[in-house]
């Protein structure tokens, strides 16, 4: 009985051990199974080859930028011409003279004598000159004083002293006038200034 039971045990070892072999050579089997099917499943797919990339378009220049138009400058302001000097009464006197026109000096009618004094004595002096000219020789320019023999427009004494002013003074009426302007402006500074004196004493 006793020899029986131990047979038993030993046998019951023996299938447990077997069993426990077994076990392990299946775990075995089984660890060692999905790597073999993983290394056979495992199939090399090539890749596909990506199309190498199109170069990219090189990059336009950019635009200069427009020059910018230099500013507008305002025009310098003209210079001023100096304020002009006044001038000399005599300067005066000549230049009034030397800038009219010149009349016909070969009209002796008493209206053309008095145009042509217009043209030679100054503006703010002819009435005066006239007055005298008009008293003395009523604007004839041969007017003769049969007592002195004063001559011409202005009653010249004699009347060569008007050669000073142009050999022609007998009977050029321009050469009468410029001699006569010359003589109130020298003796009595204007004609203005004669004609007061000829009014006091009726000559000059």
């Amino acid at each position: 009985m006793r020899s029986s039971l131990t047979a038993a045990v030993r046998r019951r070892s023996t299938l447990v051990v077997a069993a426990g072999l077994a076990t392990a050579c299946a775990a075995t089997v089984a660890v060692a199974l999905p790597e073999d099917h993983a290394a056979a499943a495992v199939t090399t797919t090539p890749v596909a080859a990506q199309a190498p990339a199109a170069p990219a378009a090189p990059a336009a220049p950019a635009a200069p930028a427009p020059a910018q138009a230099p500013a507008a400058q305002a025009p310098a302001a003209p210079a001023q011409a100096p304020a002009e000097q006044p001038k000399p009464a005599e300067e005066q006197k000549a230049s009034r003279s030397e800038d009219r026109p010149a009349l016909d000096a070969t009209d002796t009618s008493p209206s053309g004598v008095k145009a042509l004094a217009k043209s030679i004595v100054p503006a703010d002096q002819y009435a005066a000159f006239s007055n005298i000219i008009s008293h003395e020789s009523s604007w004839n320019i041969q007017a003769t004083n049969a007592s002195s023999g004063a001559y011409g427009l202005a009653q010249a004494l004699p009347g060569s002293k008007m050669a000073s002013a142009g050999s022609d003074w007998r009977t050029n009426p321009e050469t009468q006038i410029r001699w006569a302007l010359d003589y109130m402006n020298g003796r009595y500074g204007s004609p203005n200034a004669a004609w007061s004196f000829w009014q006091n004493h009726h000559w000059y």
